[in-house]
């Protein structure tokens, strides 16, 4: 049998593409303001690709402490 949805069902599908839009509105404001003239293009070297340009420094991307695991056999191993 068929069943007809009152309008409340509707409220959860209005209420999601309201969100879909505002979050569409939030990116392309944030893209526009950017203010970056050169995007950046990949360029294929030796051991694979390379983003050459775009509107990233070196030190724009946090990146973590390097911590070194010990070698197999070592007495730094944590043994049972």
């Amino acid at each position: 049998m068929l069943r007809v949805r009152s309008a409340s069902g509707a409220l959860p599908v209005i209420v999601s593409a309201l969100v879909a839009a505002g979050l569409l509105t939030g990116a392309a404001v944030a893209v526009q303001s950017a203010g970056c003239d050169d995007p950046g293009r990949y360029v294929l070297r030796q051991g694979g690709y390379e983003l050459v340009g775009g509107c990233l420094e070196p030190g724009d991307l946090p990146v973590p402490p390097q911590t070194q695991t010990p070698a197999p056999g070592t007495d730094a191993a944590i043994r049972n």
